[in-house]
């Protein structure tokens, strides 16, 4: 049923790719290495959530990056499950700005990322959380500009990695606060927090 609408939005992005020559080295060079934005992004969350004081908000932080590693690896049977083409197998004439994959193309992994980091510096940082948001948006059009997706495969992966990070959060934040609040009693606590012991304890 989509399959259609979707691979016409798939041509009307390539169309504009190739009137816009002057974007696809940038673009291209984000849709390929963006995934160290998303990054430095979880490392900011982090740093954040350490001046904040607050365990949960560092649990968040802390669940960002295993919330990310998950939602890609359950993306995996989906992905081989699917067996959904890249746009340049159905189209060999449309324009590719980056290496042709033999991987399968539903949902994207790239997307999946950015979902999930989203919303785990979201549950960190609500601020932050915006500037990820919007880098995962340019992600996700930038994977359809190079000619790597179609349209719902970004859209499916932003959905997905967003879901699976927030029902994980919403599972494993009594342990991880739990955790986080025992750790800060260690020698690990300034890792966790910068706010000193004594001060903590009033």
């Amino acid at each position: 049923m989509w399959q259609n609408p979707q691979r016409g939005w798939f041509l009307a992005v390539n169309r504009f790719a190739e009137a816009t020559p002057g974007l696809h080295a940038p673009i291209r060079m984000y849709a390929e290495y963006g995934v160290a934005l998303f990054a430095a992004l979880l490392l900011l969350a982090w740093w954040w959530a350490r001046r904040d004081g607050d365990p949960a908000t560092m649990a968040a932080a802390l669940w960002a990056p295993l919330g990310t590693l998950m939602a890609v690896g359950l993306n995996q049977p989906l992905v081989n499950g699917f067996h959904e083409a890249r746009p340049y197998t159905l189209f060999p004439h449309a324009l590719t700005l980056v290496a042709r994959s033999q991987d399968y193309s539903f949902p994207s992994d790239h997307a999946v990322m950015a979902g999930a980091v989203t919303m785990g510096v979201l549950l960190t940082n609500r601020r932050l959380g915006i500037v990820a948001a919007i880098a995962a948006a340019v992600m996700a059009f930038a994977r359809v500009y190079v000619g790597a997706h179609f349209p719902l495969d970004v859209v499916v992966g932003l959905l997905f990695g967003a879901a699976v990070a927030l029902l994980g959060w919403l599972a494993a934040r009594p342990l991880l606060v739990a955790a986080v609040t025992g750790l800060s009693h260690t020698a690990v606590r300034p890792l966790l927090t910068t706010t000193p012991p004594d001060r903590a304890a009033r």
